[in-house]
Formats: structure tokens, C-alpha cells, sequence
């Protein structure tokens, strides 16, 4: 057991990703406006975006080599797509996720201001990344997932013990504004597939690690991974629905007072005892997500840079890096408390992006360079391109519903 959990890791990082935003939001915010009605959005999206998130793992386990390699044997205009993209998002990215735990640290720990905890909680996730790179992250997100994991289980046990009747009928969203929630909720459903990226360059740090783990390990930790954040959006979205559907009560745009409302309208519903299991559950969600953003953003871009210029970088790393926090800092003090309008830009930004990072994931796992014993089964193929066209059916109907 003990060597089974060593040899997890970049499937634990996937989750802590995203396990974020998407769940402690928008799952969050979708059981509270809907109850159980949404439930067919998110095993919809999670059944979709599942090939395109798995053929990062398969690719690195299976040529050494990250999605991003994989981009450049596409061709420079792929390449130059990701990196447009990339840097158009992540700064609201990593600034929503931030203001999100500084809200929630705010709240838990009753003292100190939103800017205060983002400061702090900036300069924590820095000197991991820095001190203990990839090694200690591998570490620490299996302990965080596993404690989160934990205490969102005995929140929504609470739930539904104090719930007399459920109703599971589901609801198909027509109105503009609800159309609109629905591509935000399904944008980082269970996380941006740009973090397929992500997870195929964590695969390659984690096997310089261990150089014996199979690619039939890696794709076992990968959907391990994968599991635990569907049920983990399955919880909260329990918890939305069943502590807050109905309650009359909305949510404030601003980071410390959505935290403090999330908390509270939890803890008057399943007793003041269950503060600090629900404050810890949210905390470590958000802290994680945080963490592991702040450290893929600028290696992607590092590398993305690199094979751009056709030359390494000894410092990239570091300079994407405080990059990254700087552009945060200065889009969290403009937007402090827009924080509603921060997710949906992000969300949406990634939802109609979904289908660029879809069809270069199944070109590059089905291109030559690709060993013919690791490339997607006929099946496998079928699936990824029945949920290419749904990705691009909801993206066209979000933009003809915004027109």
C-alpha cells in the first residue's frame, strides 16, 4: 500500500488543480440555484473532457515528452496559439483562485484582511515552489486531497441527515442569464483542459523521480485523480443544493464576504460545531488550487517560451514566476471586489478555448510521433471526437446566445 500511494502523483496534483473554483463555487453556486438540476451538466462535461485530460499522462508516459512538445511537432501556429491563450488567462486565473483562499483564510481565522491573507498566501505558495519544488508539492497534495476528501464526505453525511425529501429532476437552462451560468459552471467542469498540459509535464518530473513506474501506473494514478475530483463536484454540489436551494439568499461578488456567507449559511444549517469542517474542507480546496496554478503556469510558459526561441532558459522558471504574481497582485487590487466577474471571465475564456486544446491533444496522441502501442484505442478515438463536437456544439451556442 505504502509503495502503491509513493508511486501516485501527478494524478493528486490533478486534483488538487482542480478541485478549486469549479467545486467550491461553482459547484457550490449551481446546487444553491438549481438543487440536484445540474447534475446532468457535470457528469455530462466530466465524461467529455475525461480523453482529452488523459492523453496528457499517456503522451508523457509514453514519449518522455510533454503536450507541449507534442504542439511544436504540430506546427509553430499551434504552439503560438497556446501561448496567446495561455498568457490571456492566466493572470485572471490565478488572481480568481487567490482572492477565493484569501476570502476563506479571512473567514477561518477571524483576523487579518483579504489583502493581508493574499500577501501571505502568495508568499507561502512562492517559497514552496521555490524551496521545494516539484519533490514537496508531489507530497503535500496527496496529504491535502486526502484531507479534503475527508471533511467534504462528513459535511455532505451531515447534509443529508438533516434533509427529510431530495428531488434529482433536472433542468435544462433557457435564459440568457442562466445559459450564461451553465458555460461558466461547465468552463472549469472539472478544470480548464489546459491543464492536460500541466499534467503531462508534472508526469515527466514524477518519473525523473521514479524511473520505474509503468504507463499502465501512471494512467492508474491519473484516473485515481480523476475519481476523486468528480466526487469531490458531486459533494459540493450536494451541498449547494441541500443547505442552500431555496433559502432565498445569494451570493456576494466580493472574495471575503462570499467566504464568510459560504461558512455561515453552512454552519446555521448543520450547526455551529461544523465550522471548522467545512472551513478546513474549503480552505484546503482553495489552497491547493492555488498552489498548483502558481507553479504550472510558469513552467508551461517557460517551456512554451523556450522551444519558441529554440533555446533554455536557466532562470525562465523563476521569471514566469514572478511574473505571474505580479500581474495577480495588480489585476487583485483593481478587481478586489469583483470576484463573481473574475470567475466568469475565466470560466468562459476557458470553456470556448476547450476545443483548441481537445483537437491538438488528439492530434498529437495520433500522430506519428506517437509509439502505435500507446496511441487510443478505436474506441478511445471515437469517443474524443463525438466529445470534440459537443464541446463545439456548446461553445456555438453560447456565443449565439451572447449575440
Amino acid at each position: 500500500m505504502k509503495q502503491t500511494l509513493k508511486k501516485l502523483g501527478p494524478g493528486f496534483l490533478f486534483a488538487g488543480a482542480a478541485i478549486g473554483v469549479s467545486h467550491l463555487v461553482q459547484s457550490t453556486r449551481a446546487g444553491a440555484d438549481f438543487g440536484f438540476g445540474l447534475l446532468w451538466a457535470l457528469l455530462l462535461i466530466n465524461a467529455v473532457k475525461y480523453p482529452f485530460f488523459e492523453f496528457g499522462p499517456r503522451y508523457a508516459s509514453a514519449t518522455g515528452k510533454n503536450l507541449i512538445d507534442g504542439y511544436k511537432n504540430l506546427g509553430k501556429p499551434v504552439l503560438y496559439g497556446y501561448f496567446i491563450i495561455t498568457f490571456a488567462t492566466m493572470f485572471t486565473i490565478q488572481t480568481a483562485v487567490t482572492i477565493v483562499t484569501a476570502g476563506i483564510a479571512t473567514s477561518l481565522f477571524g483576523t487579518g484582511s483579504i489583502v493581508v491573507w493574499t500577501a501571505i498566501i502568495t508568499g507561502v505558495c512562492f517559497t514552496i515552489l521555490i524551496v521545494g519544488r516539484y519533490k514537496f508539492l508531489d507530497s503535500l497534495m496527496k496529504l491535502v486531497v486526502l484531507c479534503l476528501t475527508l471533511s467534504t464526505i462528513i459535511a455532505v453525511g451531515l447534509a443529508f441527515s438533516k434533509t427529510e425529501a431530495i428531488t434529482l429532476t433536472q433542468e435544462f437552462p433557457i435564459e440568457a442569464a442562466s445559459i450564461l451560468f451553465l458555460i461558466t459552471f461547465m468552463g472549469w467542469m472539472p478544470a480548464p483542459l489546459d491543464i492536460s498540459i500541466w499534467q503531462s509535464i508534472w508526469t515527466q518530473e514524477k518519473y525523473k523521480l521514479d524511473t520505474t513506474i509503468s504507463s499502465k501506473q501512471f494512467k492508474f494514478d491519473f484516473n485515481t485523480g480523476y475519481i476523486m475530483t468528480v466526487f469531490l463536484a458531486i459533494g459540493f454540489l450536494s451541498l449547494g443544493a441541500l443547505v442552500l436551494y431555496n433559502s432565498g439568499k445569494t451570493f456576494s461578488n466580493k472574495g471575503g464576504e462570499f467566504a464568510n456567507q459560504l461558512i455561515g449559511m453552512y454552519t446555521s444549517n448543520l450547526g455551529e460545531n461544523t465550522k471548522i469542517i467545512i472551513a478546513i474542507a474549503a480552505l484546503t480546496t482553495m489552497f491547493s488550487t492555488t498552489l498548483t496554478t502558481l507553479d504550472a503556469s510558469p513552467r508551461v510558459m517557460n517551456k512554451t517560451t523556450e522551444l519558441l526561441a529554440g533555446k533554455k532558459r536557466s532562470k525562465g522558471y523563476l521569471f514566469w514566476l514572478l511574473i505571474l504574481i505580479a500581474g495577480t497582485l495588480g489585476i487583485f487590487f483593481f478587481l478586489l471586489n469583483e470576484m463573481k466577474l473574475l470567475i466568469d471571465i475565466a470560466t468562459v475564456l476557458s470553456f470556448i478555448t476547450a476545443p483548441f486544446y481537445a483537437i491538438a491533444n488528439y492530434k498529437v496522441v495520433t500522430s506519428k510521433q506517437m509509439p502505435e502501442k500507446a496511441k487510443p484505442s478505436k474506441f478511445m478515438r471515437v469517443y474524443s471526437i463525438v466529445s470534440i463536437c459537443i464541446l463545439i456544439g456548446f461553445s456555438f451556442w453560447y456565443i449565439v446566445t451572447i449575440l
